[in-house]
């Protein structure tokens, strides 16, 4: 049978003809899509006692409609990703049930007992003890063991090989490292950052710099990455009494830049702070930045002895971490950019009224390009701290 699209009503024969489901009288689907490219199901018995999440992708990006068509392969690279990270850090994604290639569908843990960390934070929660530190220490096992650090050269080439994901890729090289420093189509932004956007169009140090990050992006494949690690894609809550982290979405996965993975994930923690920031509300915001760092480094520094390459010494390790450092400073910065004057916007920031909306949008703009043309100079995240200070006071506004 070749590709079928589903609908809420296809959902329990699906199951049932995929060896997932039996009673076709006591199961109910409801259709729980959120994301920009894919549509997503919950089927559930009438006891609430079993339950199982359906992701397929469309032949197009979902929140667009078939005016912006691309091809529902991506799946494959969302799959592969979820094998490799279950091998490196199986208590950080929802476990798998099965993959259905030629429909380009996931069968999955249902994860609604849980919260969107975007959803939670914005309603006021805090990241709590473990978040951050759990995300870096997962970004560390899974970019050591799929890097050539720990894994054996053929091996890493047959993985290269099979995890290029170039329609992706290409809008992840265009709408975030591209798109929001010329004219086009994809931005838009709040009339109020009219000036800032006009600035950062004509700011050719800018430019450079993203264009460097851009090159890095196009070339550097130290390791598979998730490809869309932020606040959006990561649920939290508790089981059993238990903290529970949960990373899902890797679609964008591919083999890439370590730190292009953290720069997202601290993008998305310093817009969620200066959200918090222009409500006046008091949190754990501050400090995820360090903390989900600590945990990469940690975790890094743990591995480091079960590398294959012996050649690789210590000395190494600390220039090697100095880069991933650097870039992921650097890729935080583009992050903001686009999520502020590009095509997908936050609802840190969408949601909040007017004049804060305005107030915080600036802020992040005026941060994200500093984090992006400083990087070099910033040498741990004290230094990102001391920046972020800085910045809502006017810092770089008569300048940019």
């Amino acid at each position: 049978m070749g590709y079928r699209i589903l609908d809420t009503d296809d959902v329990p024969g699906y199951l049932n003809e995929r060896g997932h489901w039996d009673d076709l009288d006591d199961i109910h689907v409801r259709e729980v899509s959120d994301g920009n490219l894919n549509r997503v199901f919950l089927a559930s018995d009438g006891a609430g006692t079993r339950s199982l999440a359906v992701k397929q992708a469309l032949p197009w990006v979902r929140v667009a409609g078939p005016s912006w068509p691309l091809s529902p392969d991506r799946s494959d690279a969302e799959a592969r990703a979820y094998e490799q990270i279950a091998k490196a850090a199986p208590d950080k994604i929802p476990a798998i049930h099965g993959y259905d290639a030629d429909n380009h569908a996931l069968v999955m843990e249902d994860l609604s007992d849980l919260t969107v960390l975007r959803t939670h934070l914005n309603a006021g929660g805090s990241y709590g003890p473990s978040t951050s530190a759990r995300l870096g220490e997962l970004v560390a096992q899974l970019s050591f063991t799929t890097s050539d650090f720990g894994m054996p050269s053929d091996d890493r080439k047959a993985l290269v090989a099979a995890s290029v994901n170039p329609e992706l890729c290409k809008i992840t090289e265009d709408v975030v490292l591209s798109e929001p420093y010329v004219e086009h189509e994809h931005n838009h932004w709040h009339p109020g950052l009219d000036d800032l956007a006009a600035a950062f169009r004509a700011d050719s140090r800018l430019r450079t710099e993203v264009a460097e990050l851009r090159h890095v992006f196009m070339t550097s494949g130290q390791a598979l990455l998730h490809g869309d690690l932020h606040t959006g894609s990561v649920m939290v809550g508790r089981r059993d009494g238990e903290e529970v982290v949960r990373v899902f979405d890797p679609e964008f996965s591919f083999v890439g830049p370590v730190g292009f993975d953290l720069g997202l994930y601290w993008a998305n923690v310093l817009v969620s702070e200066a959200r918090a920031d222009a409500l006046g509300v008091d949190g754990d915001h501050a400090d995820q930045l360090r903390l989900s760092w600590a945990g990469f480094e940690a975790e890094f520094r743990r591995l480091w002895p079960a590398r294959v390459d012996t050649f690789f010494d210590d000395a190494y390790l600390e220039r090697f971490l100095r880069r991933v450092w650097t870039e992921s400073v650097g890729f935080a910065g583009t992050e903001i950019v686009r999520r502020v004057i590009g095509f997908a916007h936050l609802t840190d920031l969408t949601t909040l009224p007017d004049p804060l909306q305005v107030t915080a949008s600036r802020r992040s703009l005026l941060l994200g390009r500093e984090l992006i043309v400083r990087r070099v100079e910033l040498p741990g995240p004290e230094s990102v701290r001391a920046l972020a200070r800085q910045v809502p006071a006017g810092h770089r506004e008569a300048a940019v």
